[in-house]
């Protein structure tokens, strides 16, 4: 990446500030790791962010204020939930149930129920165009035609999914976060309760643009939840923030 970005010249590297991304149930060890990473690429000055944190600042969500706001990250490999008040992650949950694990839910699924054997790149695409957390939607996407390898007779096949049947393959995945969003929520003091009963919850990452998932959350937590308006941009775009302003924001870990 930094070598993509060709700055400075052959003869001397320039000093680097850098500001990675972590997921809040880091392990000490882990987070040595990445500092080492960052340090041995080139960073002289590497500061980390918690992954909320950062969705919260590119959601557009004052962090530094003195009111609860519950962020939900749902990334590739974790699902990120903290609810964040005056500059800090009051609570969190980290749980490593995401996108990727919906993805091959979504290859168990096809294996196991069409005898068909698909690839993770196919199965993602069936995501994008058919995944969906409710098996009832408003406007429902029409059925996408998958094609793999029947496992019977080796030979290629094209069958037909709805977004009914990847609903019901992702039920079990996002019954999981369901649970880690209860179980976070049961930590928050209960003032910021209060704070997040009238605000709701934020969602983002690129798992939240899965279909229907904010109302099921919703149906669960019986609170408003709200999609960023780019998830999948929003920790990225946050974490751009936070390089910009450094001095401002004091919770940027300092490595």
């Amino acid at each position: 990446m930094i070598k993509m970005m060709n700055i400075g010249s052959r003869f001397f590297s320039p000093s680097m500030r850098m500001v990675i991304c972590i997921p809040s149930g880091i392990t000490e060890v882990e987070k040595r790791a990445v500092q080492d990473s960052a340090e041995h690429a080139g960073g002289k000055e590497v500061y980390l962010i918690h992954e909320p944190m950062a969705a919260a600042i590119g959601i557009g969500v004052d962090v530094e204020e003195p009111m609860g706001n519950m962020v939900i990250d749902i990334g590739g490999g974790t699902s990120e939930i903290a609810v964040i008040a005056l500059g800090g992650i009051v609570c969190d949950k980290s749980i490593r149930v995401a996108g990727d694990d919906f993805t091959n839910d979504i290859e168990e699924y096809m294996r196991r129920q069409h005898n068909i054997l698909i690839g993770e790149r196919t199965a993602e695409q069936i995501k994008i165009e058919v995944g969906a957390a409710l098996p009832e939607l408003e406007n429902p996407p029409e059925d996408f035609a998958v094609r793999g390898r029947d496992l019977m007779t080796g030979i290629p096949k094209e069958i037909y999914v709805s977004y009914k049947e990847i609903a019901h393959a992702l039920d079990k995945s996002i019954s999981k976060i369901e649970e880690a969003i209860l179980s976070a929520l049961e930590m928050t003091p209960p003032e910021l309760s209060a704070d997040i009963y009238k605000t709701g919850i934020y969602l983002a990452g690129g798992g939240s643009m899965l279909r229907g998932l904010d109302k099921r959350i919703s149906q669960k937590t019986k609170l408003p939840v709200h999609i960023a308006e780019d998830p999948l941009r929003a920790v990225a775009r946050g974490t751009g923030i936070a390089l910009k302003n450094i001095d401002k924001f004091q919770f940027l870990i300092k490595a």
